[in-house]
């Protein structure tokens, strides 16, 4: 199994990026892919997620995103995106992709992704 992840660069802080993960080696459609983030000197914590179709696409965000970031899947091309709006300086961390079956009680927690992609790093300067 391979996540790539891409996308990320030094933006403004105001501005967007998307993120892509491209995934093989897996039944796509049957996974949840969950975006995370860690930030210098923090530990790695929950983004986003995206059920696949055992969960009905079901979609979770940290609340301090919800409103500003999208979380969205293209089953056909095996791509999990995430579209970020108003980014913050304290936004700046690698940002990972992931895929697993995570149950309720895990789908925020890395504890519930078995795949991991490599990083892109986001960049916000104030």
């Amino acid at each position: 199994v391979q996540l790539q992840a891409s996308g990320g660069g030094l933006v403004q802080a105001g501005a967007s990026l998307t993120l892509s993960c491209a995934a093989s080696g897996l039944t796509f459609s049957t996974y949840s892919m969950g975006w995370f983030r860690q930030a210098p000197g923090k530990e790695r914590e929950f983004v986003a997620s995206i059920g696949g179709s055992g969960r009905g696409g079901r979609i979770f965000y940290v609340d301090y995103v919800k409103g500003r970031f999208t979380i969205s899947r293209d089953n056909a091309k095996n791509m999990v995106y995430l579209q970020m709006n108003s980014l913050q300086p304290e936004d700046t961390a690698v940002y990972f992709c992931a895929a697993g079956r995570p149950i309720l009680s895990t789908v925020r927690d890395s504890s519930g992704y078995t795949y991991w992609g490599q990083g892109t790093l986001v960049t916000v300067s104030s």
